[in-house]
């Protein structure tokens, strides 16, 4: 599982920094798709009976440098998208879900690459008594993430358009709720779309200056505190809180990136639960009831700036793994928000490869 961040809040921050004199071309898309569910994990073979299929609806703002931002990352689409999909399986059922996304263009603007999060209403969600087969879907409220590549002709005749390419839609709930095996549909597309005042024109692209590309900082030093819930892989083993403080130091090198490395302390109390549930319940296992639940890692990372949004991305070890959980690597995906330069807020999904531990919502402060 691989969960990348809430990018509707940046949506929010491009809207309150555009200028006034800034045109604002619109494009809307909309394509079906048709594909299957990828066997990630064998734990999910029973649900993966049919071809998954669906519409994507896109409203897409287009931007043309009058912000800087926009110019440093060749001029993306930024917008909002709603899916339906029929999963074509009758315990998975039918899901909606609802993105913000970007658009980043190649091939002389002629293809997108489209990255794309939110969240997903799963039809039928896992139920003890009347749907227990879903071991896909713990609860029914989901995180969702979605990627495409899309070849698009825009404004062909009269604004319309068309586009084809391929889909990948992700839904879990990070594991704040068992069963969550989630599930990745694979898909191909194919649609239409329509450019607004197309009649008008397309606006001439404002271009990078010598300030688009020179900035550093000097390092700084961190401190954050993250906490959330999560739970167990044995269902009905119930939720628990758990903490992590963090001190890391960063180096920004460019107006888009900044690297860093640090240290985590975990304290998930749902390991000390998953100790005492093992050792006193799976003999075999040969669990110790004395075993220190606790945890500490290094990681490196790195950030993704977009004026004072940042996405997240950290790798980790850990140094101190006295309960074999998963196993020595973990990584953290998700967002951030500088209100200041001194304080930030952040959410992320903590992981070990595909596998979600847990979402963590942070608080930090920069020196």
């Amino acid at each position: 599982m691989k969960q990348f961040f809430s990018v509707i809040a940046l949506l929010i921050v491009v809207i309150s920094t555009a200028q006034e004199t800034e045109k604002k071309p619109v494009n809307i898309d909309a394509s079906y798709f048709y594909g299957s569910i990828l066997e990630h994990n064998p734990d999910i073979n029973h649900l993966i009976t049919g071809h998954p299929t669906g519409v994507i609806l896109s409203y897409n703002r287009k931007t043309y440098g009058y912000n800087e931002w926009e110019r440093r990352y060749g001029y993306p689409d930024w917008g909002f998208t709603a899916a339906y999909q029929d999963l074509h399986n009758e315990y998975l059922g039918k899901n909606i879900s609802f993105y913000g996304h970007f658009n980043f263009y190649f091939l002389n603007r002629n293809a997108y690459f489209r990255i794309g999060q939110g969240i997903g209403i799963a039809g039928k969600p896992y139920d003890p008594e009347t749907n227990y087969i879903n071991n896909a879907y713990g609860t029914k409220l989901l995180s969702s993430t979605f990627i495409a590549a899309q070849y698009s002709k825009q404004n062909l005749f009269e604004g319309f358009g068309v586009n084809a390419g391929f889909t990948i839609i992700h839904y879990s709930n990070a594991n704040l709720r068992a069963p969550n095996n989630s599930t990745n549909t694979f898909a191909f597309t194919v649609g239409a779309n329509y450019t607004f005042d197309h009649e008008e024109g397309i606006p001439e692209f404002i271009p990078r200056e010598a300030e688009d590309y020179k900035y550093t900082e000097p390092i700084h030093y961190n401190f954050v505190l993250r906490g959330g819930l999560n739970e167990s892989d044995i269902v009905g083993s119930g939720q628990y809180p758990f903490y992590v403080v963090s001190a890391f130091a960063d180096k920004r090198i460019s107006h888009k990136s900044t690297l860093l490395a640090g240290v985590d302390f975990f304290a998930a109390t749902f390991l000390k639960e998953l100790i005492k549930l093992q050792s006193t319940s799976f003999p075999e296992l040969e669990v110790d009831p004395d075993t220190d639940w606790k945890r500490v890692g290094i990681f490196v990372g790195h950030e993704l700036r977009f004026n004072k949004i940042a996405f997240v991305s950290h790798v980790g070890y850990y140094v101190y793994w006295p309960v074999e959980f998963e196993n020595r690597l973990y990584n953290r995906l998700g967002l951030k928000r500088y209100f200041t330069d001194d304080i930030f807020a952040g959410v992320t999904v903590k992981a070990h490869g595909a596998k979600a531990e847990g979402v963590e919502f942070s608080v930090g402060y920069r020196l």
